[in-house]
């Protein structure tokens, strides 16, 4: 196991306050890979990090926090989908020269901490369709193993984002992505939506994938001896679900 990354301390607000005014605040980890996307640390973003990293934050918080982060990350990834220029006219008759999506998407998630990622796309693309995939450590090997998936049968025809708000090792993430492209989907239309990253998992899934568009919210320091992202936030889907 590599050693962690010291995570940058730096100050962050807006352009217009000056370094005395702007809060200290540590941010994502840099990473080398063009296809990661880090979104940008802002203020905002670190304050709602906080709230769903701390060990003392309820189920209910941690839910409604998690889910405005998951919003921030489904809003970039709808940024990397592919538009076309679109003329619409005003209700004051005058031409606007805008902008109109082009092409069908779906989410996919990586079951279970994945599904609490749906509803975040569900609020900002209507009657999106959704699949679902299920990989496990197996008990005797300690790799992914896949238990079970099921996609929309034209998947290969769709931009795909692939939702699991954990990127630790990179192993179920890179299993996810195989069976996606052996339905067909090529990599360069799936993009894969997390909170937190670590910076082996993206070493490893960028390395292996690099056609695929990454967009997290945080890179953290790197991962424990039980390849726990640290410092992290837990396990995402038993406190969303269960705690």
């Amino acid at each position: 196991m590599s050693e962690p990354k010291r995570s940058p301390i730096k100050c962050v607000g807006p352009d217009y306050r000056s370094e005395s005014q702007k809060p200290i605040a540590t941010v994502s980890v840099p990473v080398d890979f063009d296809s990661v996307t880090v979104l940008p640390q802002t203020p905002q973003l670190i304050a709602l990090l906080s709230i769903i990293r701390s060990k003392d934050t309820n189920r209910g918080d941690f839910i409604f926090y998690s889910n405005r982060i998951i919003r921030l990350l489904v809003e970039e990834g709808l940024n990397h989908l592919p538009t076309v220029e679109h003329t619409v006219t005003t209700p004051v008759g005058r031409a606007y020269n805008g902008l109109a999506f082009q092409g069908k998407i779906c989410g996919v998630s990586i079951m279970r901490a994945g599904e609490a990622m749906e509803q975040g796309l569900r609020e900002c693309c209507r009657s999106v369709r959704i699949g679902k995939i299920l990989i496990q450590r197996d008990e005797e090997t300690s790799r992914p193993r896949l238990f079970y998936d099921k996609l929309p049968e034209d998947i290969a025809d769709r931009w795909v984002l692939l939702l699991d708000p954990m990127l630790a090792t990179g192993g179920s993430a890179i299993m996810a992505v195989d069976v996606l492209k052996s339905r067909g989907v090529p990599e360069d239309r799936i993009l894969f939506l997390n909170v937190l990253a670590s910076p082996q998992g993206i070493q490893h899934f960028s390395t292996k994938f690099p056609n695929v568009r990454v967009i997290t919210a945080f890179v953290d320091e790197g991962l424990d001896e039980k390849n726990y992202i640290i410092p992290g936030l837990g396990d995402f889907g038993d406190r969303y679900y269960t705690r």
